[in-house]
């Protein structure tokens, strides 16, 4: 089924959320490792469930209410920069408002659309609202083979990616679909690990397995 008019209101929704989740997520790479990055998206599976149940009544087992309390602890240790003095990692809090944004955003009122649809109009809203921005910040110069190696990635990790995402959705329903999709942190994680050869701390590991038993 095609967009109508009053899908207007969450598209246009969808959209503003889709220009702000990226930019609150690049901003706490830039404060925190990509290893913590990647597992706090794991966060989006908490801020979908209980989106899902107190906005559209979706009902929630007990295995997913124990994920979210598994998900969120660990999102605290994530979270927590010096547990001697208990402060909290700036970067991480900005992640953690990219998995809120995007978790609003898994909304299933325009799933049973048609996803292509959806997909063009999220890759072109939000494409040209994060450009238009990015233009006011002056933030503008971008070596061509960046631009290329940017395309390519974005067809694949955002085009494609939402496109399945939006028809499981249709058949799962938010909280389950989001659950599944929790996979994705930990191959995110490896490879950080793997590509920048970061040194993760004690509380990372605890964290992480954490993290494993929540998404299983």
């Amino acid at each position: 089924a095609p967009l109508t008019k009053k899908d207007m209101p969450y598209t246009v929704g969808m959209v503003v959320l889709d220009i702000a989740a990226p930019i609150f997520l690049m901003v706490g790479l830039t404060m925190t490792t990509a290893a913590n990055a990647s597992l706090l998206n794991n966060f989006e599976i908490v801020a979908t469930a209980v989106i899902a149940l107190f906005i559209f009544r979706e009902a929630i087992s007990r295995r997913l209410w124990l994920t979210i309390v598994l998900v969120t602890i660990s999102s605290a240790i994530l979270s927590v920069e010096d547990v001697t003095s208990f402060t909290f990692s700036y970067g991480s809090i900005f992640v953690l408002l990219a998995c809120v944004c995007w978790g609003l955003e898994n909304t299933r009122m325009i799933s049973h659309k048609d996803p292509l649809e959806i997909v063009v109009i999220k890759g072109f809203g939000s494409g040209l609202g994060s450009l238009v921005l990015a233009f006011f910040l002056v933030e503008n110069a971008l070596p061509l083979v960046y631009g290329v190696c940017t395309l390519l990635l974005g067809f694949v990790a955002y085009g494609l990616s939402i496109f399945f995402y939006i028809y499981a959705q249709r058949y799962l329903g938010a909280a389950k679909t989001s659950a599944y999709y929790a996979l994705a942190p930990f191959m995110a994680t490896a490879l950080s690990l793997v590509i920048f050869r970061e040194k993760p701390s004690i509380s990372f590991f605890i964290a992480l397995l954490i993290m494993a038993v929540g998404t299983y």
